[in-house]
């Protein structure tokens, strides 16, 4: 699973600071979430294929999180794409994409699918045998979605000594790393757990932006691999929270601390701090693996 961040600041774009856009690759998908302005040119920059972006995850209807995307799928017809795009985003924004095509006289060359969100309970968006995303609903100013995306067990490893042991045609491999037992010709029951050892541990990763203080999603990204939580503000502008409906770091670490998550991401901060690792450290006194994220940012987790 890897992450790779293309933006990160909150509002307004800046010459060197990019609104929220982030590609996460796992279990070979290539999943876009939020598409902020310039996403474009970040993935761009970021090598990062055209073409294998097939579902594009927006979390809200504020443009940080979405002017990019006309822009994107324009740049797709352009470059004469043939495959199918998914998007998935509240309520509304098919109406605005396809506005904006319409008076451009813009027709794409492929499918355009819109997936469009407004349960407040978490729904299953995709899911196929490797791995399976849904919705965590956010507290913001209007409708707002968070994502987990989370990796399906793979496959059982074979213990070949065992395996060449009980003498095991190569036939019965594939339901063996399935999990199935083995029934031997002389009548005995082989246990799977004798002939294989357990898959390496699944991977999850849960994206909250934006977002007040909402402690109802610990018990969704329970344990997950890691979480890129919000932090617009450090303790010291708190105050701001409750009129944005942001967070503070403080506020992040301790969502992170009740979920036991493994990583920390901090991410949208306001452009009126002119250092982020002050969000780092805000965030440390309460969770200790923190990762303050910045535009262009890799983040690879074994």
């Amino acid at each position: 699973m890897q992450l790779t961040v293309l933006g990160c600041y909150s509002a307004t774009p800046r010459t060197f600071n990019h609104t929220t856009s982030q590609v996460l690759q796992i279990k070979n998908h290539l999943f876009l979430i939020d598409c902020g302005e310039g996403t474009q040119v970040q993935l761009r920059r970021n090598k990062v294929k055209f073409s294998r972006i097939k579902h594009i995850f927006i979390s809200h209807l504020h443009g940080d999180h979405f002017f990019g995307l006309v822009g994107l799928i324009s740049t797709f017809n352009l470059l004469g794409r043939k495959t199918d795009l998914h998007i998935y985003g509240p309520k509304g924004i098919k109406e605005i994409i396809v506005l904006q095509l319409k008076y451009s006289k813009t027709w794409t060359c492929y499918n355009l699918y819109f997936h469009e969100l407004e349960s407040n309970q978490p729904q299953v968006l995709l899911e196929d045998d490797k791995v399976i995303v849904e919705t965590i609903p956010l507290n913001h100013r209007v409708y707002t979605n968070g994502f987990l995306f989370k990796e399906k067990p793979g496959d059982r490893k074979l213990l070949m000594n065992e395996v060449l042991n009980y003498e095991i045609d190569k036939a019965y491999y594939k339901s063996i790393v399935k999990g199935k037992d083995i029934l031997l010709e002389n009548g005995d029951l082989i246990p799977n757990e004798k002939l294989t050892a357990p898959p390496k541990p699944t991977k999850s990763y849960a994206f909250c932006s934006d977002t007040a203080y909402y402690p109802i999603i610990v018990e969704q990204i329970k344990n997950a691999t890691a979480l890129y939580h919000e932090a617009t503000f450090l303790e010291s502008h708190a105050h701001l929270c409750a009129s944005t409906m942001h967070s503070t770091a403080k506020q992040a670490a301790i969502i992170a601390k009740k979920a036991q998550v493994q990583q920390l991401i901090l991410g949208h901060y306001s452009t009126r701090y002119d250092d982020i690792n002050n969000f780092k450290i805000e965030a440390q006194e309460f969770f200790e693996n923190v990762i303050c994220a910045q535009d262009g940012l890799t983040i690879t987790f074994d």
